[in-house]
C-alpha cells in the first residue's frame, strides 16, 4: 500500500499542473490532470501482462475480431488490454515524436479504454502540449508515477480521482457535488438501505444496484463493499448511468479495472436518456433490488423542464412526471426524489392523483429542510471530511 494518503497522492498529482501555467487557465488545468491519471492507471495495471498481451497479439492476428479480443483480454486477466509496445517510460525514448507515439498508444488500447479518452477529449490537449512543448514533461512528471494496484488499491484510487475531480471543480468555480458524495454520507446511506434486509445473508444472494446519477461510482462502489463485507458470497451488479463525461469516463475506468462489468455504465441523462427505461433493451434491466442517489439538487433543471412536461400532458398518470408535479411550485426541485420513489416502489400507473401529490408535496417539504440544514450547518470546505 502506498504510504501517501488519497489527499496527498491527488494533491501530488495536481501539483504537475505548474507545468501547464501560461499556456493553460486554471480552469482548463483537469482537461489534462484527469485523463492522463486514467491512462497512467490503466499503463501501471497492465504493466504485468504486458509482455503476455503482445505475445497474443502476434500469435492471434489471423483470428476474427471477436475471438481476438477474447483471447486478448484473457492474457491480459482483463476487460481491457494494450497492443502497443509503449508505454510511458518508452515515450520518454524519443522527445520529438513524443506526441505521435502517445496518440498510436492511446489508439492500440481496446475499444472500451478509447472510448473512454475520447470523452476525455484528450486528443486536443496532446495537440495542444505538444504544440507549446510542454507534453514531454508532463509525461515524464506522470511517468513517476507509481499508480499499479499493488500501491495504490481500487478504494484509494476511488478517493484520488474524486478529490482530484473536487480540486477541479473549484478552480472552475463549480460545486464539487454536482460530481460526486463524500464517502461518509454514502456509507452511511448504503448502511440505511441494506442492513434492514434480511436476505443479505443468503448463499450467493443475487442483487442489483442502480445509480441514476452515478458520477464516478462512489455510491455503487461503496454500496457493493458494504455487501460483500457482509455477506463473501454475495453477487452485487452494478448499473450507473450519468450525463457527464468526465465523470462518466471516470466511473467506467474504475469499473473495468475492479473487474466489473463496465457496459452497465451508460453516458446520458437519465430524465432525456434513460438507459434503463422498461423495454430499452432484453439484456438490460428495468427494475433493481437497489436504487440510492445523490441528483444535483440545486442545480438549474432547464434543460429537461420541456420534456419532463411534454411527457407529463401526453402520458399524464402513465408517465413517469404525474399531473400532481405541475402543481407545486418547486416540482424541479424534488423531481429527482419522486421519480426515484416511483421506480423503486415499481409503481407505475397503479396510484391515483391523489396519493402521488401527497408523496411529492412530503418529498418537497423534506428536500427544502435538508436544503435549509445543510445551509445552515455544512462547512465550506470538505477536504477535512474527504481526509
Amino acid at each position: 500500500m502506498n504510504t501517501r494518503t488519497h489527499t496527498e497522492l491527488a494533491n501530488f498529482i495536481w501539483g504537475i499542473c505548474n507545468l501547464l501555467r501560461g499556456p493553460y487557465k486554471r480552469n482548463e488545468y483537469r482537461k489534462v490532470i484527469l485523463p492522463l491519471t486514467v491512462l497512467r492507471r490503466f499503463d501501471c495495471v497492465l504493466a504485468g501482462t504486458k509482455e503476455a498481451v503482445l505475445a497474443a497479439n502476434a500469435r492471434y492476428i489471423g483470428n476474427s475480431t471477436n475471438v481476438r479480443r477474447q483471447l486478448l483480454e484473457q492474457a491480459a486477466g482483463l476487460s481491457f488490454y494494450n497492443t502497443s509496445r509503449m508505454d510511458f517510460d518508452r515515450l520518454l525514448d524519443d522527445p520529438n515524436l513524443i506526441a505521435q507515439n502517445l496518440n498510436v498508444y492511446i489508439r492500440d488500447f481496446s475499444g472500451n479504454v478509447r472510448e473512454i479518452m475520447e470523452r476525455f477529449a484528450f486528443g486536443e490537449q496532446v495537440a495542444r502540449m505538444d504544440e507549446k512543448n510542454l507534453l514531454f514533461q508532463v509525461i515524464r512528471r506522470f511517468s513517476s508515477l507509481d499508480l499499479s494496484p499493488e500501491r495504490v488499491d481500487n478504494v484509494q484510487m476511488g478517493y484520488v480521482f474524486e478529490e482530484l475531480i473536487r480540486i477541479g471543480a473549484e478552480q472552475a468555480n463549480e460545486e464539487a457535488g454536482e460530481h460526486f458524495t463524500p464517502r461518509e454520507v454514502i456509507r452511511l446511506m448504503a448502511s440505511l438501505l441494506l442492513s434492514p434486509e434480511p436476505d443479505l445473508g443468503k448463499s450467493h444472494i443475487v442483487k442489483t444496484i442502480y445509480d441514476p446519477a452515478c458520477g464516478t461510482g462512489g455510491m455503487l462502489s461503496v454500496a457493493e463493499d458494504y455487501l460483500r463485507k457482509h455477506n463473501r458470497e454475495a453477487n452485487p451488479i452494478l448499473f450507473g448511468q450519468d450525463y457527464n463525461d468526465e465523470s462518466w469516463a471516470v466511473c467506467k475506468s474504475d469499473m473495468l479495472i475492479k473487474g466489473e462489468n463496465a457496459d452497465n455504465i451508460i453516458l446520458g441523462d437519465s430524465f432525456l436518456q434513460d438507459g434503463y427505461a422498461r423495454g430499452s433493451g432484453p439484456e438490460q434491466p428495468s427494475t433493481f433490488d437497489y436504487m440510492l442517489a445523490n441528483p444535483p439538487f440545486g442545480v438549474e433543471w432547464k434543460q429537461q423542464e420541456q420534456y419532463i412536461k411534454q411527457e407529463r400532458d401526453t402520458l399524464g398518470f402513465g408517465g413517469a412526471f404525474r399531473r400532481g408535479a405541475a402543481e407545486d411550485q418547486r416540482w424541479l426541485a424534488v423531481i429527482p426524489s419522486a421519480y426515484a420513489v416511483e421506480d423503486a416502489a415499481h409503481c407505475r400507473g397503479r396510484h391515483g392523483r391523489q396519493p402521488h401529490r401527497h408523496r411529492l408535496q412530503r418529498l418537497s417539504a423534506i428536500h427544502w429542510r435538508c436544503r435549509q440544514w445543510r445551509e445552515q450547518h455544512s462547512p465550506v470546505d470538505h477536504r477535512e471530511r474527504l481526509a
